[in-house]
């Protein structure tokens, strides 16, 4: 049974944590509902699909294969500047999340699409492409690394967008992170993703001028249910 519909929710500022657990009840539930649709075939419950809007207060996460060296702060400099330090079951290195950037978490059955992960990050990639492409910031990818950058075949190259998911019984989540008018401030304090020659920028930084958040969340859904051929409940 495929269900080409993605439930959205757009949380506003929420805390880190609560959003987390909030995610993970919704993929867990997902991957219960597969489990039992597997072993009771005459008694199938299609899976649903969400797509989650958000930012968070300052904070700093730590995918499982990245290393802790890369927060460059201690637990007194954290607090002092009002920022909080997990670490995630996704994938990636250290990443920034804070007022301003665009949290996006998909938590898709994979067998609504197709069953490809490396496929399924480049569309998220692609997403946020098309997004800046609308504000005239051409940008595009590196090759060997996620995310979404402008100029990556510079030495200038600077990254806009993190992607770190996880994934299980093709279900997804984590996600996105998207600098759209983001304190960049906050980076200074880590080594982003484990690269230490890379720089990060915004929409905000690109353009000299805020952009307004409601207008660029609406282009990227958009463009998320184009590339990815759904429809939004």
């Amino acid at each position: 049974m495929i269900n080409s519909i993605v439930e959205f929710q757009d949380l506003g500022l929420i805390d880190y944590k609560k959003c987390w657990d909030y995610q993970t009840k919704l993929f867990e539930q997902t991957v219960q509902q597969k489990i039992y649709n597997r072993k009771n075939p005459e008694n199938k419950t299609v899976t649903k699909n969400y797509l989650l809007f958000c930012e968070h207060p300052h904070v700093y996460t730590l995918g499982k294969s990245g290393d802790e060296k890369n927060l460059l702060i201690n637990e007194a400099f954290l607090k002092d500047k009002q920022a909080s330090y997990y670490e995630i079951n996704r994938g990636g290195d250290i990443t920034y999340h804070g007022p301003g950037q665009l949290v996006v978490y998909p938590i898709f059955d994979l067998d609504h699409f197709f069953t490809d992960i490396h496929k399924y990050l480049r569309f998220l990639e692609e997403a946020v492409i098309l997004t800046l492409k609308e504000y005239g910031i051409a940008s595009g990818r590196v090759d060997g690394l996620t995310g979404v950058w402008l100029e990556g075949a510079q030495p200038s190259a600077r990254k806009i967008c993190a992607l770190g998911v996880k994934s299980s019984r093709w279900v997804t989540m984590h996600g996105i992170g998207f600098n759209v008018n983001t304190n960049l401030d906050y980076f200074n304090y880590i080594v982003p993703c484990g690269i230490e020659d890379k720089q990060v920028t915004s929409v905000s930084k690109e353009l000299n001028k805020k952009v307004d958040f409601q207008q660029i969340k609406n282009k990227l859904k958009i463009n998320m249910a184009n590339i990815f051929d759904f429809d939004y409940c």
